[in-house]
């Protein structure tokens, strides 16, 4: 079978031109990504030995996500993780953090029916802690009915 040179050239013209088209695409997908929504996290924590973690895991979500103006994140605590940010009991690093991440605009919920078994007021928590009144786990489930992503580190 023989190809003139006219043929050959029509043939592969619509290969090249596809070619082209995907060559484009990271273009046009990185000027998507620019405009992403605001990327919404709850963090949930109930284990008080893994406070220092989680709060770690906030500050590299944060940072990995290009700053605080990136990502909106609340941690929720309930169970004997609130202990952990009773003012009076706090280690200063857990201090140093809940500042720190506060800065960052991030979110703390303290669960009401936890507080109520400890005994506990807002004004015994560090930071600025909000009680979720209806409970910690029916908090996270609102968050991620209203779009936050779940993540229990």
């Amino acid at each position: 079978m023989l190809f003139s040179r006219r043929g050959l050239f029509a043939r592969l013209l619509p290969g090249l031109a596809g070619g082209a088209a995907v060559t484009a695409l990271p273009v046009a997908s990185a000027a998507a990504t620019s405009l992403q929504p605001l990327q919404k996290v709850v963090y949930h924590l109930s284990e008080p030995t893994r406070a220092n973690f989680v709060l770690g895991n906030i500050k590299n979500h944060i940072a990995g996500k290009g700053g605080p103006d990136k990502v909106k994140i609340v941690l929720v605590v309930h169970g004997p993780a609130l202990d952990t940010f009773v003012s009076s009991r706090a280690n200063p690093d857990i201090r140093k953090q809940i500042s720190q991440r506060a800065g960052d605009g991030v979110g703390f919920v303290a669960c009401g029916n936890t507080m109520k078994a400890q005994k506990l007021s807002v004004a015994d928590l560090l930071g600025n802690f909000e009680v979720a009144e209806e409970g910690g786990v029916v908090r996270i489930a609102d968050l991620q009915q209203q779009g936050y992503l779940y993540i229990r580190p």
